[in-house]
């Protein structure tokens, strides 16, 4: 209940939000689905000179009179790159709550359970053909700052033209997680172009879609037209549109499948009805992927 964005919407502060969702999230979670640091420790190993001594276990120690290194701890941190698209798209609405809204939660929460893991968690906004970032930092202070981003994030213009994103999301060696949540509308092919360059530097990525429920269903009642929020465009809404709607919906998400398949990115679609949980889980999953 407390993962379900319609009452997620009654929680104000965003920092609270994002820790009463995973919260609720870790109590009902099953440890043998997915393991990790800060979840269950895969291994221990001897010690080994040149090892960082802050993950010795000295309760290991004590039952040994041996040195072990607690592994998951040492090689799984790792940097989370949250990528929100917030172009004028994004504030499509399905009843009361927009898309950029669960955006926002679903952003805040991943961020607080990356921070949670140890993990340095960096925040990308793409807007108004520009790009905001913030790059990625451990700390909790740093966490407050992507927060503050989140909260003041209002989707304007169309999606970012391409520019310098090699330099941007080459890395610092270590592995890297990206997780893109948009709603993957482009005028001349934009986000791929985006995505082309991202799966170029090898590192593992994610990319939520997300859609509202209306949009799924072709659930406008009472309209009969409906406005391009990025381009203004209207489109008149006939009597066979939504059989119309549903086949080209359907070929239009198996182009992007197979287009982000080919270039190993995963790819999960996310009405914005739906609770966040099924989110975190695909997050955890590929988080933890090697």
């Amino acid at each position: 209940m407390l993962l379900d964005p319609k009452v997620l919407m009654t929680i104000k502060n965003l920092p609270l939000l994002a820790k009463t969702v995973i919260d609720g999230f870790m109590n009902g979670f099953n440890k043998s689905t997915v393991k990790g640091p800060g979840l269950e420790f895969s291994q221990y190993r001897s010690y080994q000179p040149g090892d960082d001594l802050r993950w010795l276990d000295w309760r290991m120690y004590a039952r040994s009179d041996r040195y072990y290194i607690r592994e998951s701890e040492v090689e799984t941190s790792i940097s989370v790159k949250l990528m929100i698209d917030a172009s004028a798209s994004m504030n499509h609405f399905d009843g009361t709550l927009k898309k950029i809204e669960y955006a926002k939660f679903l952003a805040a929460s991943l961020a607080y359970l990356a921070n949670l893991q140890g993990d340095a968690v960096g925040l990308y906004v793409f807007k108004e053909g520009d790009l905001f970032s913030l790059a990625s930092k451990p700390d909790p202070q740093h966490l407050q700052r992507v927060y503050y981003q989140l909260e003041n994030m209002q989707p304007a213009g169309n999606f970012t033209q391409p520019m310098h994103y090699k330099e941007l999301f080459a890395g610092t060696g270590r592995k890297e997680l990206l997780v893109f949540v948009t709603d993957m509308y482009q005028q001349d092919g934009e986000i791929m172009n985006l995505l082309d360059t991202l799966a170029a530097l090898k590192h593992e990525i994610i990319v939520f879609q997300l859609m509202g429920q209306n949009e799924l269903d072709f659930d406008f009642k009472g309209y009969s037209a409906l406005e391009d929020l990025e381009t203004g465009e209207i489109i008149q809404i006939g009597p066979q549109a939504r059989e119309q709607y549903q086949e080209k919906l359907r070929q239009h998400q198996e182009n992007i499948r197979m287009e982000l398949l080919g270039k190993h990115i995963v790819h999960r679609v996310i009405s914005t009805a739906e609770p966040l949980d099924k989110a975190l889980r695909d997050f955890l999953v590929q988080r933890n992927k090697g």
